[in-house]
């Protein structure tokens, strides 16, 4: 269920984001981008309907309005996924957004969570958002704090991941789609993507 986004645009946005001499102001620009972007495969498959609504065209035809069937939540995980919802929005300007909280505890290196809202609508998809899938644990986190809710329609969108962060999702969730921008090396002795982009939080709100 991995799908790598392979674009032109996205591959060049991404070359900006990799680049350690990038400021803040440009970085936050690229990812809001290349999010946008990611829309069109992510939800390439949604299904729509017919919906009671009217307009009239310029030339006096009359159409009843196209809506999605699902209605879509964002659920970024924080705080370095809220620096993507600002690209999905763009795309899709009627999304709910939750948010969810994790920290990792040092010892145990495990996450656990401290914060969690979802909109509860009908027929929801949730969309997990956090531009780097690491180990995996923080998503994995997430999904099953969400499914412990009864999302049942859940996907998950990173910028980069690794191998071992894609395994840690699929041997649990193997239906659940995931799509990435890149799909990197591996990890380094301090659990960072090689080559990755460094800490996206702090690249993002310019903690660093």
């Amino acid at each position: 269920m991995l799908t790598i986004v392979k674009h032109p645009l996205i591959e060049t946005k991404l070359s900006i984001l990799r680049d350690e001499e990038t400021k803040t102001k440009e970085f936050r620009e690229s990812l809001d981008e290349i999010a946008s972007l990611m829309c069109f495969e992510v939800f390439k498959d949604l299904k729509t309907y017919e919906s009671d609504q009217k307009f009239k065209t310029p030339t006096g035809v009359e159409l009843n309005r196209i809506k999605l069937e699902n209605k879509i939540v964002l659920a970024p995980i924080l705080r370095a996924g809220i620096g993507m919802v600002d690209g999905i929005k763009k795309m899709l300007p009627t999304a709910r957004i939750g948010h969810i909280g994790l920290y990792r505890d040092e010892k145990t290196l495990k996450p656990h969570e401290y914060y969690f809202k979802l909109p509860v609508v009908n027929n929801p998809l949730v969309l997990v958002v956090d531009p780097m899938l690491a180990t995996g644990g923080s998503a994995l986190a997430a999904i099953d704090a969400i499914r412990k809710r009864g999302y049942n329609n859940i996907r998950l969108m990173c910028l980069v991941g690794t191998p071992e962060g894609v395994k840690t999702i699929e041997d649990k969730y193997p239906d659940l789609p995931i799509y990435l921008a890149a799909l990197d090396e591996r990890l380094n002795e301090n659990g960072y993507i090689i080559p990755g982009l460094g800490d996206a939080g702090d690249r993002i709100f310019g903690t660093k």
